[in-house]
């Protein structure tokens, strides 16, 4: 592993990228606080993108990195390089989890915000603005230990659900890392192998939203007809949270036999 600044601007992209995909769930609480269900799940949606579309501009920089390493001859400490990054995705998932509650707020009275002003751009400049940089340090909360202790009661969403969202939430963490270092395994077909990561990332999208969102979206719909605890609600989003941070610990575990796999793929395809 050789740390350099390009390597830090890959962390912190990775970070960043995983701290606003953990922070959206937060958006959902929110809705359930302020009855604002359309424009809460509108709020998700953005973040999710965000998240999701962010994910894309860390191939072109993954794959710089492969051709300076490759060319000045340090390709074996491109694995390393590989696994600190999945660690920075890993710390900001963890640090999202720890933020859900000022999360909740800020997504609260940015639905508030927005639901007077009609404005996305006024709410974006908002944010950056002294007020909303006053409203964010007074949003800033974190965990109760009561809140921890409550994490034994019931969770509201089943093991299996947790599962299918910690293998999705690993497939799309590792897909572009595994595809591009089985490119460095497989140079002769490395532009192959680094396609590979889309039909990756999309299977794992797809899973993400036939299994993870539908479960969300009914028991958003049966909190607010009274079925189902806002404290119950708010346990399912803090495990729905953690089994994203377990999926980027799985992430390490996938990373050399998902790219051996895409390096044998690429010869066939």
């Amino acid at each position: 592993m050789h740390f350099d600044a390009q390597l830090l601007v890959i962390c912190l992209l990775t970070a960043a990228i995983n701290l606003i995909g953990t922070l959206a769930y937060a958006a959902r609480i929110a809705g359930v606080r302020t009855r604002r269900i359309a424009m809460s799940f509108a709020l998700f949606n953005i973040l999710v993108l965000v998240s999701r579309t962010s994910n894309g501009f860390l191939g072109p920089f993954l794959a710089k990195r492969i051709e300076t390493q490759l060319s000045a001859g340090g390709g074996e400490a491109l694995l390393g390089d590989f696994r600190l990054v999945l660690l920075s995705a890993s710390l900001a998932v963890a640090l999202g989890v720890l933020l859900v509650p000022t999360g909740q707020r800020l997504f609260a009275r940015a639905i508030g915000y927005f639901q007077h002003t009609r404005s996305t751009g006024r709410m974006l400049l908002r944010t950056a603005s002294p007020a909303g940089l006053r409203t964010i340090r007074q949003a800033f909360a974190l965990p109760r230990t009561d809140q921890l202790r409550e994490l034994a009661r019931p969770r509201g969403v089943g093991w299996g659900v947790l599962l299918a969202n910690c293998i999705a939430q690993a497939l799309i963490t590792v897909g572009v890392l595994a595809s591009l270092y089985a490119g460095y395994l497989n140079p002769e077909y490395r532009v192959t192998a680094s396609q590979l990561s889309a039909v990756v990332n999309g299977f794992a999208t797809i899973l993400l939203f036939a299994l993870i969102d539908p479960q969300l979206s009914v028991m958003t719909d049966d909190v607010v007809e009274g079925r189902v605890s806002e404290p119950l609600f708010r346990r399912t989003i803090v495990w729905i949270s953690l089994s994203r941070l377990a999926g980027t610990f799985l992430a390490q575990a996938l990373l050399l036999p998902g790219a051996a796999a895409v390096a044998w793929i690429a010869n066939y395809v």
